[in-house]
């Protein structure tokens, strides 16, 4: 159904609904998102909601996993702690004990752990997820990893009769639990074909990059290259400030109005201003990614002198031992400064 006869058929099903009042669409169907609206049609010809896998249930996972039992999807998910799938069932999921017993129940996968290891390990290893799905399914592979290890990945998936698509995601837990996240894809016309439903479930934006596998994963490294620069930039600016007795507040609300503002300095410099340092995306995951954007351009000898930098800023903050709190920790490698 192309989205023109989805939108026809909203009136149709909801029509009677608001004439007598009885029920409020809108509280139904998000705007721009037509996944629950897929999900109301199925119910009306009696079929069954489609099984979708969720592996990595952190901060943006279980964002990802919450939009997709939103939007009326049978999620089953799977995750290394114990605590997160008891969170995960209580809130309607469906918790697998290993990455093949989703794959077992899923015809679509979505991965989104943290690299390329750990993407070979939940897919790859003994009880992992390609091992057990049938033939045409789809991994959804949403880790940020080097922009050569899709091809890889899809040419061992493919020998088992599966679809790749490579397709890192940008926006945040916020974005992911709204389920308009970014999406920057590539991937063959199968895979897309097979799991539109889900994408239209979990994101805003779909970019729609090309058939080779590893476009996408060559643009979430730019994009980590700017977030990562443009996180330390705030960091040392909002360093100075407090260094210079300006207050952090007052400092925060000129800059957020003036031409200096980026979206990373308005979304974790509150971070800095509350002292509050509770990883959303942690000072490891810059070290991790700027390392791929420097390994990247170093293999064509391509100088990146603000990522370099960027970089060892987010290396002393972990040696430091803040690896594993907020982006907006890497404020503390600056000396002088107290942050309340």
């Amino acid at each position: 159904m192309t989205n023109g006869l989805w939108a026809l058929a909203i009136v149709v099903l909801f029509a009677p609904l608001l004439v007598d009042g009885s029920a409020e669409p809108v509280d139904f169907i998000r705007a721009n998102d037509l996944a629950s609206v897929r999900f109301y049609v199925a119910m009306k010809e009696n079929k069954q909601p489609r099984d979708v896998g969720m592996i990595g249930l952190g901060s943006m996972g279980f964002g990802v996993a919450r939009s997709l039992l939103r939007a009326g999807f049978r999620t089953h998910g799977y995750d290394v702690r114990k605590e997160t799938l008891s969170q995960f069932s209580a809130e309607g999921g469906i918790a697998c004990d290993s990455p093949a017993a989703v794959g077992s129940a899923c015809d679509v996968v979505i991965v989104l752990v943290v690299n390329a290891e750990q993407t070979e390990s939940v897919v790859f290893a003994e009880a992992g997820a390609a091992s057990a799905m049938r033939p045409g399914g789809v991994v959804i592979a949403s880790a940020t990893v080097a922009p050569s290890y899709p091809a890889e990945l899809g040419r061992r998936l493919a020998e088992r009769k599966l679809w790749l698509l490579d397709a890192p995601v940008s926006g945040g837990a916020a974005k992911a639990a709204s389920g308009q996240m970014t999406m920057m894809t590539s991937g063959p016309p199968e895979a897309y074909a097979a799991c539109e439903d889900v994408l239209a479930a979990i994101s805003a934006q779909v970019y729609r990059l090309g058939e080779a596998l590893g476009l996408g994963s060559k643009i979430k490294i730019i994009n980590q290259l700017l977030a990562g620069v443009h996180i330390a930039a705030a960091a040392e600016a909002m360093a100075l400030g407090i260094r210079e007795g300006v207050d952090p507040q007052a400092l925060y609300d000129v800059i957020t109005h003036s031409a200096g503002n980026s979206w990373m300095f308005e979304n974790r410099v509150p971070h800095i201003i509350a002292s509050d340092f509770r990883p959303l995306s942690a000072v490891d995951i810059f070290v991790k990614d700027l390392g791929l954007v420097l390994d990247t351009a170093r293999a064509t000898k391509f100088p990146l002198p603000l990522s370099a930098a960027a970089h060892q800023m987010f290396m002393m903050a972990s040696a430091a031992g803040h690896g594993r709190e907020d982006d907006s920790a890497v404020i503390k490698i600056f000396p002088g400064i107290k942050i309340d």
